[in-house]
């Protein structure tokens, strides 16, 4: 058997949570998202991003379940592989793992595993960021809700979201400062990010990944099962076909948006957000294509902030839905079936508007009436049927 190199960089894997608010009836970590766990999906992640000394920190009782998770995980990086028992809190949990890592690491990564499906490269920006100099550095994203200050169920003010982020793991740190700042640390903190900025030391922002998201809720954890059930294989990269419909009747207030373009003098279609059935169906062939649902489980009437949302929202959303799963859109044909508007003169606008929204992705509109017959041909209001293709990448 080789010998591996004894690494510079320790990844300290939390795993040692209840999991109360998932209410799986036992330890999150070993839930699984498909054949395997989210503590296997969050070990798979941590050895591809980098030869480090792997530290699971496991609940009490279950260190020999960690323990075949993460061999399997390593593959022939077993010797890289360490199991302990986590404490009462996060932070006990941390200290416990710090405690069991070589002497001879520099960096440490500390990883949540609860953010089962976080890519390599997000390790990767960490680790560089410490190497170029940082104290510390975390993953961020950038919020992106319209954030409100609430007190007994009113709300008192608007929050400025261009000075927030949304902190994610792995959290990098230089071993000596992370190991002061925790045997100094004399409050309970939420994220070590916060554990060294106490100490003093400044704390480096690197991009984060959609897919980092923490599995906390039953809903988060159906999410990652579709995100992994959709991410292609190399068995299975082909390309996929969806088909998408959605029909709006006449009757809205304010202005007819429609293949998303406002219509002057046109009657409103009704609906949560601006009625526009050509978008709505697109959105739909395109999360069918790709096995992710459809347009209410992303954009239901439960989701406020797409109440009356237009196309450009619609479908950028859904690429970066597409995105995080490992698909892009390959091209779109979409048919209007409507008495009104008329839309020969516009369909080279349309087409344009919707390919944009879809990052330049090729879309074709076609339209047509039904000599009179049907919910549209009484002039009710109008469908739309659209097909999508989408392909690895």
């Amino acid at each position: 058997m080789s010998i591996l190199p004894v690494p510079r960089v320790g990844i300290v894997v939390v795993a040692a949570g209840s999991g109360t608010r998932l209410g799986a009836g036992g330890p999150k970590a070993f839930v699984g998202i498909d054949r395997h766990s989210i503590l296997r999906h969050a070990l798979d992640g941590a050895f591809s991003a980098a030869v480090a000394q792997v530290v699971i920190v496991a609940p009490s009782g279950r260190e020999g379940d960690a323990r075949t998770e993460a061999l399997a995980a390593a593959g022939d990086r077993a010797d890289l592989v360490t199991v302990v028992t986590g404490g009462a809190t996060r932070q006990e949990s941390v200290a416990a793992g710090l405690a069991a890592l070589w002497g001879d690491v520099e960096v440490v990564l500390v990883h949540d595993a609860a953010r089962a499906l976080t890519p390599p490269e997000v390790f990767s920006r960490v680790i560089a960021a410490i190497d170029a100099g940082a104290d510390g550095a975390i993953p961020v994203l950038p919020v992106i809700d319209t954030i409100k200050r609430v007190t007994g169920g009113e709300i008192v003010a608007a929050v400025d979201r261009s000075e927030l982020a949304a902190a994610q793991t792995p959290q990098g740190f230089r071993r000596d400062v992370l190991d002061a700042a925790y045997a100094g640390a004399t409050d309970d903190f939420t994220d070590d990010a916060a554990v060294v900025a106490a100490a003093g030391h400044a704390v480096s922002a690197v991009p984060g990944h959609p897919l980092a998201f923490k599995i906390t809720t039953p809903a988060d954890l159906d999410r990652a099962r579709h995100l992994v059930a959709a991410i292609p294989s190399e068995t299975t990269a082909l390309p996929r076909v969806g088909v998408g419909t959605d029909v709006h009747g006449f009757g809205g207030d304010g202005a007819l948006w429609l293949a998303g373009l406002e219509w002057p003098g046109e009657p409103a279609l009704s609906g949560h957000s601006d009625g526009d059935a050509v978008a709505h169906a697109i959105v739909d062939a395109l999360l069918a294509a790709a096995g992710l649902g459809d347009i209410g489980t992303h954009f239901g009437t439960d989701k406020p902030e797409y109440a009356g949302a237009h196309a450009e929202a619609f479908l950028g959303r859904t690429t970066a839905i597409l995105r995080e799963a490992g698909w892009r859109v390959g091209n779109v044909s979409v048919q209007v079936q409507a008495n009104r508007p008329r839309f020969s003169a516009r369909r080279g606008e349309a087409e344009q508007v919707l390919s944009g929204a879809l990052g330049g992705a090729p879309v074709s509109v076609s339209a047509t009436t039904t000599d009179r017959l049907g919910f549209a041909g009484r002039g009710e209001g109008v469908s739309a049927y659209a097909v999508a293709l989408v392909v690895p990448g």
